[in-house]
């Protein structure tokens, strides 16, 4: 083979070792192509609303003059009103203590599945999932039902019993409502820790075993250890959901009668009876955005003290 061969034979490899410059403009086109569609629909229904909303919230409509722009007026009554500060309080409060019951039982329910020493784990998970499964207003609407005095259980019950207690009496509807949102997501929590057992090495449990440890010290030295990454996830999402509780407060007043539950509960639905009940979008864009920037910085401190306590470990 002379030397003329062997140059044509190596130039496509060498072609092939150095793209052409067309070829390197091409693969970024080509990322942006498939990225695209994404983009367009994650900047409509997310970027451009909150804009919008940040844009309402410098208006206030007046009953002389319309439209008005107020600036930080918004902010400023907001950060001044009662009704507010009392429903983001009731909701704080209400996480502290839900989301940690939640969490405890979704992660003992976790462990006892992936014991293998319960019969019919495939038809538990799905079981103990299925709640997620219902919409939050047949949720709603189903323990209302149940746990009202005047169709429910709890009514037959009191009749029987000779007894007036209430669910839902102004003292304990928001413990009601804790225990709706905690059957509802249970089992999505359950699921995220049960997979994440499900990641830890079987050869750690029989080691373990082989050394003499017995089933609650290899639950304390390696399957919680195994849960924190997710630990921090699942607290994260509990957070941002109980933050934006809407649907049992909204729902509940039409179900039953001297509930408590008032226009402003919740902040959300403050600001939903703020602008579709008192024609204040701007005010109730203000009120959603503050709400965001809380929920935003609650969820991160969060993150950053999780991640820092699962590192340490």
């Amino acid at each position: 083979m002379d030397q003329a061969t062997a140059s044509a034979m190596a130039l496509p490899d060498a072609r092939q070792r150095h793209p052409t410059p067309t070829r390197r403009r091409r693969r970024p086109q080509i990322g942006l192509a498939f990225i695209a569609p994404f983009g367009a629909l994650f900047a409509l229904v997310f970027i451009v609303p909150i804009l919008y909303a940040v844009y309402l919230s410098f208006f206030q409509d007046k009953l002389v003059g319309g439209t008005t722009f107020v600036g930080f007026a918004n902010y400023s009554k907001l950060f001044q009103d009662p009704q507010f500060w009392d429903g983001v309080g009731r909701v704080f409060w209400f996480t502290l203590v839900q989301v940690p019951v939640m969490l405890i039982f979704a992660m003992a329910l976790a462990l006892a599945l992936d014991s293998l020493r319960l019969h019919g784990t495939r038809f538990l998970r799905v079981t103990i999932f299925l709640p997620y499964a219902v919409p939050a207003i047949v949720s709603t609407l189903m323990w209302g039902f149940l746990l009202g005095i005047k169709y429910g259980l709890f009514g037959s019950l009191n009749e029987a019993l000779g007894t007036d207690f209430n669910p839902f009496a102004p003292d304990t509807t928001l413990i009601s409502i804790g225990v709706m949102v905690t059957w509802a997501f249970t089992g999505f929590n359950m699921l995220i820790f049960y997979a994440a057992l499900k990641a830890v090495p079987r050869e750690l449990y029989e080691a373990a075993a082989i050394d003499g440890a017995n089933e609650l010290q290899i639950v304390r030295a390696i399957k919680l250890p195994a849960l924190r990454g997710s630990l921090v996830v699942t607290v994260i999402f509990s957070i941002i959901g109980t933050f934006q509780m809407f649907n049992e407060p909204q729902i509940l007043p039409s179900m039953v009668a001297n509930s408590g539950v008032t226009t402003f509960y919740t902040p959300n639905l403050y600001a939903y009876n703020l602008a579709f009940t008192g024609s204040q979008q701007g005010y109730a864009a203000a009120l959603a955005l503050v709400m965001a920037v809380i929920t935003i910085a609650v969820a991160y401190a969060v993150q950053i003290r999780g991640l820092r306590n699962a590192s340490d470990h």
